[in-house]
């Protein structure tokens, strides 16, 4: 059977509307004025991505006279013990400083003080890198610019699937995530930014969408890259953090750099030297010594002003409500720390697209930034600079290639199974109850510890969900159809991540990747890469070894 739907073109499509994405977009406008770029959001791209609104720090910042690409290539080594390809990573540091220049001239806040000097701050393992930030407006500085440079910014549309035609890129169906609508759009390239997969674990409170990171991020890029035949590599990489108990929201780096104490559950102090989140999770998982505590009760009157002023504008304002509502007073009181759910994340974490230092994924034409991306823990400077890199590389494709046909049996073919999901009205699981059920499995066997058992038992229970997610879960809606698109690629993304987890067979990275079956790092075999893509089979996952890219000369 045929289909009608419309066709539009492009030259450049940017999936996701957060950082890396709004940046894609305003970079491919500007390299080429020109050329037809399109920007796809499940939200709105306004105030979407894991930093809608404000910033308190540009993590990494080479600043000249303070730090180099040099050192910091050196710092995130140690922090990622290894695994790392540093040509990505120095790439980023060199147009870090640029970059940071670029953001004041459009109007974001770095303060100084009398001096003329910013404030940096030092949260890696070497060298000082983080700037601190004050702007609460960011994300509507970035979006009016992406909008008043001509990018065409398609709100509530989901990526569905990556065309791919001879080996290359050939456009992208795209779905309206609250009318249905179906439409291809043609493109000769593709930027993926559409995050990591937040949506993952369970939060301890149970709130679906409660999660650390933007909740619309359920692994959407991976699971593009991945059926589209590109590389993948980190999935192992199962990160939670250390925040605000029972609202996700940051605290730790803004007030230990500030003079805050830390304490754990016998009033041991363990904020000196400024503790990681690693090493905070390393403590309560290792030695049980939790719940960690941030105490401020000591700080001067301006020392708390100054955090409550980013935490309640710059950061979240709904951090204030919550806090009054808990009767949290920062001057006599405690703020309980607790752990995030388990997720997969490329920009706190290590896990996404394989990309090199130009934005390049293995598949021509299809490029990837942000927590999409594997920039081993590149954070938002991480997002912004590749996403600017990826916008220049895809534009020069775009230039020397054009459009390329698509197989419009393909689109008919994801219409058909569109049209069969949505008859599945009579089915008896709400989805919202399926995601419920997914991902406390998720929580249940993927969170570490890790062994071979509980990881088999993930594998087991995915296939089956697949399955389930077809004959059980009823779809009264659209809406409720673009659930349960999103409940498949976290389905995918759990498959992915056990099997890499499986394949590794040493602990690294603790407590993120412990297993109690291999509890021992093992550089001599594991100092490389896990990369998967998709197999010949059905469900099939191909599991391949590479080497760390180093740098040369």
């Amino acid at each position: 059977m045929a289909y009608d739907y419309p066709v539009i073109n492009a030259d450049v499509v940017v999936v996701g509307g957060g950082s890396a994405g709004v940046m894609a977009g305003i970079r491919a406008k500007e390299v080429a004025p020109d050329q037809e770029v399109i920007v796809l959001e499940k939200g709105d791209a306004k105030y979407s991505g894991c930093i809608a609104r404000g910033m308190d720090a540009l993590n990494i910042v080479a600043v000249p006279g303070v730090a180099t690409p040099e050192l910091y290539v050196e710092s995130n080594r140690m922090a990622c013990e290894g695994i790392m390809d540093e040509p990505v990573n120095y790439r980023m540091a060199e147009r870090s400083w640029p970059l940071m220049k670029k953001l004041i001239d459009w109007g974001v806040c770095f303060p100084t003080d009398d001096k003329d000097e910013y404030e940096i701050l030092q949260v890696h393992p070497k060298g000082r890198f983080c700037v601190t930030m004050k702007e609460p407006e960011l994300k509507a500085i970035l979006h009016q610019r992406l909008v008043a440079g001509g990018a065409k910014v398609f709100n509530r549309t989901m990526a569905a699937e990556i065309l791919v035609e001879e080996g290359r890129v050939a456009g992208v169906i795209a779905m309206n995530v609250r009318t249905g609508e179906v439409m291809v759009i043609r493109a000769p390239s593709v930027i993926l930014s559409a995050g990591g997969t937040a949506r993952f674990g369970l939060p301890a409170n149970g709130n679906l969408y409660g999660v650390y990171d933007f909740p619309g991020n359920t692994g959407d890029g991976y699971c593009l890259a991945y059926r589209a035949g590109a590389e993948l590599s980190g999935l192992e990489y199962t990160l939670y953090y250390y925040i605000t108990k029972d609202i996700n929201a940051p605290l730790l780096y803004i007030t230990l750099t500030r003079g805050a104490h830390l304490l754990n559950a016998f009033d041991q102090r363990r904020d000196k030297e400024h503790p990681s989140i690693k090493s905070m999770c390393m403590e309560d998982f290792f030695d049980r010594s939790g719940p960690l505590r941030i105490r401020m009760d000591h700080l001067p009157e301006d020392k708390i002003k100054e955090i409550e002023e980013i935490l309640f504008t710059t950061e979240r304002p709904a951090c204030e409500r919550f806090h009054a509502g808990r009767d949290n007073d920062f001057r006599t009181g405690e703020i309980e720390l607790w752990p995030t759910e388990v997720y997969l994340c490329g920009g706190h974490g290590m896990t996404g697209v394989r990309i090199n230092e130009r934005g390049e994924s293995s598949l021509p034409g299809l490029y990837a930034a942000g927590d999409t991306s594997l920039c081993a823990r590149g954070h938002l400077s991480g997002a912004f600079v590749y996403g600017e890199i990826c916008a220049e590389s895809g534009s020069e494709f775009a230039r020397e290639h054009g459009l390329t046909d698509y197989d419009s049996a393909k689109v008919d073919a994801f219409l058909a199974r569109r049209e069969k999901r949505l008859a599945q009205g009579t089915n008896p699981i709400a989805v919202e109850e399926f995601e419920f059920k997914v991902r406390r499995i998720i929580t249940d066997y993927l969170t570490p510890p890790k062994n071979e058992y509980k990881l088999k038992r993930v594998l087991w229970w995915m296939d089956r969900f697949r399955r389930e997610l077809d004959e059980m879960v009823y779809v009264k809606d659209m809406h409720d159809l673009f659930k349960t698109y999103e409940v498949a690629n976290i389905i995918q993304c759990a498959t992915l991540s056990a099997t890499a987890s499986l394949e590794r067979t040493e602990s690294r990275w603790l407590p993120w990747h412990y297993r109690t079956d291999f509890p021992e790092k093992n550089d001599e075999q594991w100092l490389k890469h896990i990369v998967l893509s998709q197999g010949e089979g059905p469900g099939e996952v191909k599991i391949q070894h590479k080497d760390i890219v180093k740098m040369q000369g």
